[in-house]
């Protein structure tokens, strides 16, 4: 049987991500700062990805069942709005924190199990090649970081037999929704630069978010790329034809419907 590593498995995208794969025939190790209890092929791994020592315990844990990983999915991650010119310092380190060095520190404590033809699968975001829009600039940076070092571990992996692909997705129905309108709700009523523009934003936000798919179809997915033969660099799923559209534009006019819109 082959085994997975799943980080951010009791969220909603891992958590349907664990069963899909459970159920298609992997033994599932579900890694997350807050675990269940164990599961007939799915069997929790409590960590956070933001300290050393604890990811190591779990490394430790795994290696204690198995030698050897045959992918490792990324899910584990946290959303934040905020302007880039009001948000506290510790707030812009932690997205870095656990968005692109919780990513890297998975990766490289596990490498060690990881065996010719594994593969790597980071969740990245649909925004992560396009041009960032105000507010949600911070969550897009560390989602292009992440694309961007995935691309560069590819390249380097290639040589060892490891393939690492990014999974862009858009709006899922999942907690992060919920987690969206609240950190959408906080920025509106606390800013100090920004209070007619945040309301306008918040109705476009609202419309983006309003096209989701359910995890499933996600996790149904996440589940090919993981047993593709060979699998692509990039895939995507549920991408806002409003946002691709924007992105098309030339920057300057990109800045100025921004400009007339908030």
């Amino acid at each position: 049987m082959k085994s997975v590593l799943i980080t951010g498995a009791y969220g909603g995208m891992g958590r349907k991500t664990a069963e899909h794969l459970r159920d298609s025939g992997y033994l599932v190790f579900a890694l997350d700062k807050t675990v269940g209890a164990p599961e007939p092929g799915i069997i929790p791994v409590e960590a956070d990805v933001t300290d050393e020592a604890s990811i190591l315990a779990a490394y430790n844990q795994v290696l204690a069942t198995t030698d050897s990983l045959y992918a490792i999915v990324h899910f584990a991650g946290i959303y934040m709005l905020d302007s880039l010119v009001e948000m506290e310092g510790e707030h812009f380190s932690r997205m870095f924190e656990i968005n692109v060095f919780g990513a890297y520190r998975i990766n490289k404590t596990f490498l060690p199990l990881l065996k010719k033809g594994s593969r790597i699968l980071i969740t990245t975001s649909e925004l992560a090649p396009l041009d960032p829009l105000p507010f949600t600039g911070l969550y897009a940076i560390t989602k292009s970081t992440l694309d961007k070092y995935a691309y560069s571990l590819r390249m380097e992996l290639q040589l060892l037999g490891i393939s690492v692909s990014v999974l862009r997705a858009g709006a899922v129905d999942t907690d992060m929704i919920g987690a969206s309108t609240r950190a959408l709700d906080d920025f509106c009523s606390g800013t100090a630069l920004y209070s007619c523009n945040a309301d306008r934003f918040k109705k476009i936000v609202d419309g983006v978010e309003a096209r989701r798919i359910p995890p499933e179809k996600l996790a149904r997915k996440a589940g090919k790329i993981v047993k593709a033969k060979s699998p692509r660099f990039a895939y995507s799923i549920n991408r806002n034809p409003l946002l691709l559209l924007l992105n098309a534009l030339p920057k300057r006019l990109q800045l100025w419907i921004i400009r007339k819109i908030l």
